[in-house]
């Protein structure tokens, strides 16, 4: 990079567009700035990769979420000018970490946002033809903050000083139709650098806007709201991720949304197709389309319309086509989680596209028939019945590849949820275990322990390739390098004890155990359940039946949707157990609870980094793979979960006797469940007895929420041991865990005592984690589902 080029680039573009200079730019200006500047130092291998991506084979990734997170700081160390960009800016006063506030890109909820974002920037950094579509949301998910234990939403306004990383595409804006309207869907191009390498992969993201957006003559006669309505309704589309879909309203938004970008990103990828070889005869050939959930499967029927309606294809010819272009990737084992809708709202808003979900459904029916297949196989496995388009059944059924995201939920795909499936179809079932990406994951949030990887290996070539830190086993048994390794996880623990200080104004102790859960709040991913074996602990300590206990920690961050309101209740609950250890004197000094606010991928980066315990509780077969697991274990952690998702894949490579693995298995709960009556366990058990009390004894308050509604404590009991809604009695089995899961917990207290022999289990979780890079799951991708090879730029 020549620095004075790039220094004379920063400041003429504080002088130009803000009237301003190195020294006093606020940190969105100088944001905007190192931006454009870097912008420009990739413009011509961006638009060379373009190209040659187009020129062969290519992937495209459609996904509702992308969870970006801060760019600035990726693109930077992903063009190798990290340092550099740093050095300059420390020459004239300022530094990289004077961005530090600059807010996330928060497109994204969770774990499947953030594998999107990933597995695009594994794509890039190994020269891969894969770029993502998806919604340029103008207010993200939410800014979560927490008043009095509550959970408090507010908009995230990610955009309030501009989107530097994006490009504006007018000339590749399309048209989305609806029955009731019409809405313009405009391109903005995101940079997606790949690290070492001049590939830069597009993240195309649609934004909503009205054709038409103000009716001068509405106006003029006074109707001022009509005159700006179109504009608001074409704007509401990509307004907000997930919009509350507990009303109407908001169920037909969530569907306008889906829509919206998978009709967009199908009119892109086929008008680029038809411009280069006149026909869409050939599409399979060159393009494959993966559905990241069933979020963008309305993409199959509307990839029918465009075959059968604007091109002329018959039927068959055009199901042909789609099928071989389309694969879907499965990130749930939960009924009750697969995408269903209305019939009626779907022929409402899109009459002719709901056509094609019905010819495909008699195209089904026929295909079964001739197979000899009995009704009730049939209508289990319809893509529309019931009054309901069942998007699972549609995806699976319309597309080449099935792929869970890992070997456990892939297997009870095959066995459960889509078992039909399977025995129609068992050559389309493939897993795919998630992974990460080292980059942001180590390299980034990590310096100095990439710095020390890199010294022991003799290079950095492990940023690209994260099998290699297997070699760095041979230093378990080094002190001289576990005592380096403590070190530098006593630093990056003070560090994050400093951000949430300066973040939540919350004051912890770097010399207690660092315990942490963070990920969505749902029930299934069971924070209550951590929460429980808090008060077990505090019970046990005030009652001396929990001697020596290690000073501990226990860190929270987790975002539940606006309108799950028991998931909003548990948020509520972790707090006040936190009010009610830090103002016992028995416990205060043994005990403390955090509850980070707006957890997001900033957040994140400093959690993983800082933490010694990755908490990966969900119930056995519940949780698809998890990615926050592999993140904390590649930041040398041990985790304590259960055997569920990619956690059972981490115990087989660091081993399971460095790690600590509790709680039923998936065939132990098939045995437990049809008889399993929490309610007597409880009352035959004093201790998870006064545990569960709490939330209807008066030591902890929810507020007042009315005691027969979802969201108080007391409803949270009933839950529990009476059932509530769909669930049966504590349907992810919290109690039943309960004891095991503690007594697990107590053997990590103790074992961290040992502080040598503690790093060292740290240790060969970072040693083994090799599996887990998305470097590994991209290539899998590409020659076993996509059939892409990378590209020369």
């Amino acid at each position: 990079m020549d620095k004075t080029a790039f220094l004379k680039e920063l400041n003429e573009t504080l002088k130009n567009k803000f009237d301003s200079n190195l020294k006093n730019a606020p940190s969105w200006q100088l944001h905007d700035a190192v931006s454009e500047a870097v912008m420009g130092l990739i413009d011509d291998n961006w638009d060379k990769s373009r190209k040659a991506h187009l020129a062969s084979r290519r992937a495209c990734y459609l996904s509702m979420e992308f969870l970006v997170g801060r760019a600035v700081y990726n693109n930077l160390l992903c063009l190798g000018i990290k340092d550099e960009v740093d050095a300059v800016l420390k020459e004239n006063g300022r530094s990289l970490a004077d961005m530090e506030d600059i807010q996330d890109a928060a497109l994204g909820n969770g774990g499947l946002g953030r594998l999107a974002a990933c597995f695009l920037d594994s794509a890039a950094a190994h020269d891969l033809p894969l770029d993502g579509y998806g919604i340029r949301y103008k207010y993200g998910l939410f800014r979560q903050t927490i008043e009095d234990g509550f959970q408090r939403e507010y908009a995230d306004d990610w955009q309030r000083y501009g989107d530097p990383w994006s490009r504006r595409c007018d000339t590749q804006a399309v048209n989305v139709v609806y029955s009731d309207m019409t809405v313009k869907a405009v391109p903005y191009d995101m940079p997606i650098i790949g690290f070492g390498t001049k590939n830069v992969g597009t993240l195309r993201l649609w934004q909503a806007e009205a054709d038409d957006e103000f009716d001068f003559t509405a106006f003029n006669d006074g109707r001022y709201e009509e005159a700006v309505k179109a504009k608001t309704a074409a704007e509401n589309i990509s307004k907000v991720l997930y919009p509350n879909d507990n009303f109407d309203e908001g169920k037909v938004l969530r569907l306008r949304q889906e829509y919206f970008f998978s009709a967009a990103s199908l009119a892109d990828i086929t008008n680029k197709h038809k411009a280069k070889f006149g026909t869409l005869d050939n599409l399979y050939e060159y393009v494959t389309i993966q559905l990241n959930d069933t979020h963008p499967v309305i993409s199959i029927l509307e990839l029918m319309r465009i075959l059968v309606d604007l091109n002329g294809y018959e039927f068959e010819k055009a199901f042909e086509i789609t099928r071989k272009t389309f694969n879907y990737t499965n990130h749930t084992v939960m009924q009750e989680a697969l995408e269903k809708w209305s019939t009626k709202l779907v022929e409402k808003l899109l009459p002719r596209v709901f056509k094609f979900a019905l010819m495909i459904n008699e195209r089904f029916y026929c295909e079964m028939y001739k197979l000899g297949k009995d009704k009730k196989f049939i209508k289990e496995l319809a893509p529309v019945d019931g009054g309901q388009l069942k998007m699972a059944n549609l995806a699976v059924y319309a597309s080449s590849y099935t792929n869970g995201v890992a070997q456990i939920h892939t297997e009870i795909l095959k066995a459960d949820t889509l078992k039909g499936w399977y025995e129609l179809y068992p050559e389309r079932f493939q897993n795919k275990t998630n992974g990460i990406t080292q980059r942001r994951w180590l390299a980034l949030c990590n310096e100095e322990l990439s710095a020390l990887i890199t010294r022991l290996l003799g290079s950095d070539a492990w940023v690209k390739d994260l099998s290699q830190l297997k070699a760095l086993e041979k230093y378990a048994d080094d002190d001289k390098v576990i005592d380096e390794f403590i070190s530098i996880k006593q630093l990056k623990k003070q560090q994050l004890a400093d951000y949430i200080f300066a973040h939540d104004g919350i004051k912890i102790d770097p010399n207690t155990i660092f315990d942490t859960q963070i990920k969505r709040l749902h029930e299934y991913k069971r924070q209550l359940l951590n929460a429980f074996s808090i008060l077990y602990i505090y019970f046990g300590l005030k009652d001396g039946s929990i001697k020596d206990f290690t000073p501990t920690t226990f860190i929270f961050g987790a975002k539940s949707a606006p309108g799950y309101r028991r998931a909003k209740a548990i948020i509520k609950l972790i707090n006040e157990i936190a009010r009610v250890v830090e103002n016992d004197p028995a416990t205060k000094d043994l005990i403390k609870v955090v509850f980070v606010s707006n957890y997001n991928v900033s957040y994140a980066e400093k959690l993983v980094a800082g933490s010694d315990v990755s908490e990966q509780i969900s119930t056995a077969g519940t949780e698809a793979s998890g990615t926050g697991n592999m993140k904390l274990m590649l930041n040398g952690t041990v985790t304590l979960g259960t055997y569920d998702g990619a956690n059972i894949e981490i115990a087989e490579e660091a081993g399971e006797e460095n790690n600590y693995i509790f709680g039923a298995r998936v065939e132990d709960l098939e045995k437990i469940m049809p008889e399993y009556d929490p309610r007597k366990l409880a009352f035959e058990n004093d201790r998870i007895n006064r545990v569960i009390n709490v939330l209807i004894n008066g030591l902890v308050t929810d507020g007042g929420v009315p005691s027969d509604e979802e969201g108080s404590f007391e409803e949270l009991y009933k839950a529990l041991t009476d059932g509530a809604s769909w669930h049966v009695p504590d349907h992810y089995y919290l109690l039943g865990d309960l004891e095991d899961y503690v007594a697990t917990k107590l053997r990590v207290n103790k074992d961290f005592t040992d502080k040598k022999a503690f790093a060292r289990k740290c240790w060969l979780n970072m040693c083994n984690a090799g599996k887990f890079s998305s470097d590994r799951t991209i290539k899998d991708y590409a020659e076993n589902i996509w059939k892409i090879s990378p590209v020369t730029v």
